[in-house]
């Protein structure tokens, strides 16, 4: 499984780590525009090299447009190093992936003005170096087919799951944020349904504005998801993606999770020696079937 996109890919990913299953997520950091996940595919998929004209020396780091800037670093050599390491280890992890999902969270970009590039991050770089822009739905349906595309060429058998965040982008504006929301949505209805067979929708963003339509499914923020939202949602993809079979391998992972997590009143007793015990046992057949697995 790899998930790239928005803040809520990495709600996603923690559930995903909690379950065991094998994933990987936002190797570049959040991206949350269309453009700037076509762009990363396309790295993956042609193995693209970082170099020194990829990156940029500002507010005493080096940066780069395409990566978030969790990636930044104080020497140029190690940003460049990491960058062509993600890039590598995510095309060895889409070729054996199952699943790809991708979240977007907008439809407006920055483009830098001296380079006429649409950036993934602005690095806290002064406004006046960017030109704002709203995706329209065609340009975002020709970016969404050539992700498709590129993720193809990677694993062919490749299943491609969208979903728009739920995460209002409310610093846009409020009817900025449902214009964007719209052309997202217009366009990956249209893509999913070209591609049936390998790309499909599941809506989170419509699961928060319509199901959970209250203000106590928020942070205290009113923008983000709570962890009471965040588990309703993940609840309805288990059910929609999750097979039964795979259903009940989780269960054994919750109630070992829990066990861990298990505070004994008498940590010396015998009754909590034997508790150990039989945990201990439990995890060792879960690994025998699973070795990947590790608590």
């Amino acid at each position: 499984m790899v998930s790239l996109g928005s803040c809520f890919a990495a709600n996603m990913a923690e559930k995903f780590d909690y379950f065991k299953f094998q994933n990987a997520v936002n190797p570049f950091g959040i991206l949350f525009h269309p453009r700037a996940i076509e762009k990363f595919a396309g790295f993956a998929a042609n193995g693209k090299e970082f170099t020194a004209s990829d990156v940029f020396f500002h507010n005493e780091r080096w940066h780069c447009f395409d990566a978030h800037s969790d990636l930044s670093d104080p020497e140029p050599k190690r940003l460049l190093q990491n960058l062509n390491n993600k890039v590598s280890e995510t095309a060895g992890q889409l070729s054996v992936a199952s699943h790809a999902i991708i979240t977007f969270g907008t439809a407006w970009v920055y483009r830098n003005i001296k380079s006429d590039e649409i950036v993934a991050n602005c690095h806290k770089i002064p406004q006046s170096q960017f030109k704002k822009e709203l995706l329209s739905v065609e340009t975002i349906k020709k970016s969404i087919q050539n992700t498709i595309e590129l993720l193809l060429q990677v694993n062919p058998a490749l299943q491609i799951i969208f979903t728009i965040s739920p995460v209002r982008h409310i610093k846009d504006g409020f009817i900025e944020n449902q214009w964007s929301k719209s052309n997202l949505i217009s366009a990956l209805q249209e893509v999913v349904r070209q591609n049936a067979e390998s790309a499909h929708y599941f809506p989170s963003y419509e699961i928060m504005m319509d199901e959970l339509r209250d203000y106590r499914f928020y942070a205290e923020d009113m923008i983000h998801p709570n962890q009471t939202a965040i588990d309703y949602i993940w609840k309805r993809f288990a059910e929609t993606w999750i097979p039964e079979t795979e259903i009940l391998v989780m269960n054994q992972i919750e109630s070992i999770q829990k066990s861990l997590r298990h505070q004994p009143f008498n940590p010396n007793s015998e009754s909590h020696r034997l508790f150990l015990s039989k945990l201990n046992q439990q995890i060792l057949l879960l690994q025998a079937q699973f070795p990947h697995i590790q608590f």
